[in-house]
């Protein structure tokens, strides 16, 4: 079987265990039922998620001019706490900023290779948390917009990492930690203007992969190294590809790469 695409973060299904598509645009791959077969993947232009031109990719899937001038790559993307749109001030385009930033978001604590906070829109659960490879999540505090999520990010970042320590997550070397007990702990350093977002519920999200392959030494690989990637599919995790020769592959760090795709 043959494909050509731009690759785009794999879509998921929260299933046991999630299961993964990987959208080229008219094709949709059920990576699950790769496992065990042999990828060749080969890199064979870009496309950029912006303009949509064959240009290097820079960042993010977009060429380095639009990684500074379209609103899906706005800084607050990575640091919610420089969101403005509640202020009524653009950065870059200020309906598309008011869409985004205006709605409900969460905080949450997760197992992803260690202890970590994140926060995510709240129409992004699960997905946000399957995409980052969290064994177990835990909601923290619901908030009106991204600024006052990014907030409370900013304040437990004193306590803990906000971080995927992508290596242990492929692992599974989560330490044994009572993310009921971390939550609890941490609400104690809520100052008064933040408490009343804290989300009382104390629910435990679990994940399962279709991973039962132990990596033992890790090999990233990706197109700006080689621009021909093959291995036996041995799991899927986070959004990475897992080959049985221990080299991993992160495909939403891929994304704007045209690839052809071959499946023995």
């Amino acid at each position: 079987m043959n494909f050509t695409g731009a690759l785009k973060k794999m879509l998921v299904e929260n299933a046991q265990p999630i299961r993964y598509y990987l959208n080229l645009g008219q094709d949709f791959i059920d990576m699950n039922q790769m496992i065990g077969k042999k990828l060749d993947f080969t890199h064979i232009s870009n496309e950029c998620r912006g303009c949509g031109m064959d240009k290097p990719i820079f960042r993010m899937g977009f060429c380095k001019n639009c990684f500074f001038t379209v609103p899906e790559a706005n800084p607050n993307i990575l640091k919610p706490e420089l969101s403005t749109a509640h202020l009524g001030v653009e950065q870059r385009d200020l309906e598309w900023e008011k869409k985004f930033e205006l709605q409900p978001h969460v905080v949450y604590l997760a197992l992803s290779g260690g202890l970590k906070v994140g926060v995510t829109r709240k129409v992004q659960i699960p997905t946000r948390w399957i995409d980052q490879g969290a064994s177990q999540t835990v909601i923290f505090a619901e908030t009106n917009n991204r600024y006052e999520a990014g907030q409370i990010e900013v304040l437990l970042k004193n306590y803990m990492s906000d971080k995927t320590h992508w290596q242990r997550m492929l692992k599974n070397e989560n330490p044994e930690i009572d993310l009921i007990a971390e939550k609890h702990r941490v609400q104690t350093y809520l100052p008064e203007d933040l408490a009343p977002f804290y989300y009382p519920q104390d629910e435990i999200y679990e994940f399962q992969y279709p991973l039962d392959f132990q990596l033992s030494k890790i090999k990233s690989t990706n197109f700006q190294k080689s621009p021909e990637i093959s291995g036996v599919l041995a799991g899927i995790k986070g959004q990475y590809l897992i080959f049985e020769d221990q080299q991993v592959l992160n495909i939403r760090a891929q994304e704007g790469y045209v690839i052809s795709l071959n499946i023995q």
